[in-house]
């Protein structure tokens, strides 16, 4: 190639000669025409620069040739910077581990768990085809027998079921209240059916199943019981480095006195390493896995069983970006599981806020998890499949891991993304609580036109969902005010109402009376536990408009499918929390209360406790006052300091025998 005038070659392009149009090479030559001297400075400083040039090239050479070399040999590379890491990290680990087995018990459980499923996925990769191939005559024999067989195992299993139930509520028949509405929510929700005929059983079964199993593993059992407490605390020490941001931006005082500044920082922070997480993919892995075991027992699609399984860790909004590109061709049945499981379910974020707020940690992460399996059960039961749906049988849906190009852009990505989400969540305190107030404010005016004192918002709702707070298994004394609770979350937000829960889980932990007059200051533990699971859930009529605007944005063309179904799903999500709640109540196993007259011994009664509420009540229950003689029944009758701990115990709660 060559063109004429300004001589420019391909050779020339390559050894990398100035192209002339850029200098002043022309004009020298017309001047040197013209019989001006040659500038020999100009050529000196050619030669320099060519020198420059050379010298610049050959120090490059090496740094050249080790690129190439790692692009060539990038596997081999990448294997032995692993094996390094591996190494050191086999090295760290058994040091943990000798110097302090106890203390690094969390680490070997933890490394146990990754190593499983590292091998899982080498052995699956390398193996799995061929160990298809060798049980396929297995798997034949299976199917054959499998008629018979399944009615064998419902039979078995139902059989079980039924003599657990009769011993577990010997001891507490007070459990068969919580398994009457359990039996009565499924009921309701198959009633409410829009295809009764078509309802896949397996689904329902299986949904149930895994949920009741998961709820029997972290209440009842003592691995699930101490697994979910350990991991709630680790949550509330993660949570609590929330303090070192915010108490710098707003300062100690503010963070400790504001509500603003001292639960919403974390929402921030949250975000932030759920980003990260997702950024480094930690976060596709774990929901894969979980959507995995979910499609295969419950024969759902790879669709809504994703989003459902993300939403155990984000919130109803950000679960469908999960399968962003095949929500436009789902079915309606789909969708309504999708919908479904965002009622159900809340968020990572906000469960750092409801855990600050004094929520028990390890209910709030068990209700979350217990709900995916019922919400995609329910769903299926209350909006079966009857289209053909184009992902049935479908092996694998990609995961995009968001557009991020470095871990750092990640954490800002999300803390910067869990701004709109905290303006909201205070938008929507600052509206709820003063509609509320004002709602009340005319209650009590319509009230006292009829000599009715003292008629609010929570006061309706505690008489009319009180018959289900009952059903749940509360009390019937702290029926209304789970009821009270109930509504608020139902008619407001779960925001509102888990704040109001903390204020009398609060007075109780104080050891507060718990009547002051007719009003109760606090529920039972057992009350407590099933409003935590019952209010566990975005199912409240504020979230239908973000479902929708969600939805809407990422499919626009099936905005009015989204309307036709997101009542019947937000229906079906209020009922799967209060079946987690009902399930809660049946699998409760009531605070043995220790030794009182060795904690009176110990105690200095300057402050109340529940502890000392209890015990000071058995105290009361045990004293007989007969003719001016003040004496005791049961073991307190052989304490000498009964009297001193009575007068005690006067001083803090009033009884007839003070």
């Amino acid at each position: 190639l060559e063109m004429e005038g300004n001589q420019i070659t391909l050779d020339s392009l390559d050894k990398g000669t100035d192209n002339p149009a850029f200098s002043f090479e022309g004009e020298n030559r017309h001047y040197e025409e013209c019989g001006g001297p040659r500038s020999e400075n100009q050529e000196e400083r050619r030669e320099g620069k060519g020198r420059f040039s050379s010298y610049c090239r050959k120090a490059l050479q090496p740094a050249s040739k080790a690129q190439h070399f790692c692009k060539a040999h990038a596997k081999v590379l990448r294997r032995v910077v692993l094996g390094l890491l591996a190494v050191a990290y086999l090295c760290y680990f058994i040091a943990a581990c000798y110097l302090n087995f106890q203390r690094a018990l969390a680490l070997v459980v933890i490394t146990a768990v990754v190593v499983f499923f590292i091998c899982w996925e080498v052995f699956q990769k390398h193996c799995g085809a061929k160990v298809l191939l060798l049980l396929r005559p297995v798997g034949k024999c299976f199917q054959k027998a499998w008629p018979w067989l399944k009615w064998l195992l419902w039979v078995a299993l139902l059989a079980g079921l039924i003599v657990w139930l009769v011993l577990d509520t010997g001891r507490n028949p007070e459990q068969l209240i919580s398994l009457g509405g359990f039996c009565f929510l499924v009921l309701f929700l198959f009633a409410c059916s829009k295809h009764h005929g078509a309802v896949s059983w397996r689904a329902v079964f299986w949904g149930l199943g895994l949920q009741f199993l998961l709820g029997l593993f972290v209440l009842r059992t003592t691995p699930g019981t101490q697994a979910f407490q350990w991991l709630g605390d680790q949550v509330q020490y993660f949570l609590g480095y929330t303090t070192a941001g915010s108490s710098f931006v707003f300062g100690n005082t503010l963070i400790e006195e504001v509500f603003a500044f001292q639960s919403l920082p974390i929402i921030v922070f949250f975000s932030c390493v759920m980003s990260i997480l997702y950024y480094l993919g930690v976060m596709q892995w774990v929901i894969l896995k979980i959507s995995w075991v979910l499609q295969v027992s419950m024969a759902t699609t790879a669709t809504e069983t994703l989003s459902v399984a993300g939403n155990i860790f984000v919130g109803q909004s950000e679960a469908p970006l999960l399968i962003r590109p095949y929500l436009a061709d789902m079915t309606l049945s789909e969708i309504h599981a999708v919908m479904t499981g965002g009622f159900s379910t809340i968020a990572g974020s906000v469960m750092g806020a409801y855990i600050s707020f004094g929520i028990d940690a390890a209910s709030l992460i068990a209700a979350s998890v217990m709900a995916a399996p019922c919400a995609l059960g329910m769903a299926k039961l209350v909006y079966p499949e009857v289209e053909e749906s184009k992902f049935k049988g479908r092996a694998s849906i990609r995961i995009s891991r968001g557009e991020e190009q470095n871990i750092l852009e990640a954490a800002s990505s999300g803390a910067a993304n869990s701004v709109g989400l905290v303006a909201n969540i205070a938008a929507n305190l600052i509206a709820f609580l003063a509609v509320l107030e004002f709602i009340n404010a005319a209650l009590r005016w319509f009230g006292e036109m009829v000599d009715i004192e003292g008629l609010t918002f929570q006061v309706i709702c505690s008489y009319v969902l009180m018959p289900l707070a009952f059903l749940m298994g509360a009390d019937w004394a702290d029926s209304p005010v789970v009821a009270e609770l109930l509504g608020i979350k139902i008619f407001l937000n779960e925001f509102v109402a888990y704040q109001q829960l903390a204020t009398y889980k609060k007075n109780r932990l104080m050891g507060l009376e718990e009547w002051d007059g007719s009003r109760k200051q606090w529920i039972s533990e057992r009350a407590e536990s099933i409003t935590t699971f019952a209010l566990c859930g975005f199912a409240n009529f504020s979230s239908i408009g973000i479902t929708l605007g969600a939805l809407s944005s990422i499919a626009p063309q099936r905005k009015g499918d989204f309307a036709a179904v997101v009542l019947r799903a937000l229906l079906t999500g209020m009922c799967v929390s209060m079946l987690n709640a009902c399930l809660a109540g049946l699998l409760h196993v009531p605070t043995e209360v220790g030794d009182c007259a060795m904690f009176f011994s110990t105690t200095n009664f300057s402050s109340t406790s529940y502890t000392m509420y209890t015990c000071c009540k058995q105290l009361f229950a045990s004293s007989v006052l007969q003719n001016g003689t003040l004496s005791f029944t049961g073991s307190w009758a052989e304490q000498t300091e009964s009297v001193l701990w009575l007068q005690e115990c006067c001083a803090h709660y009033n009884h007839t025998s003070c």
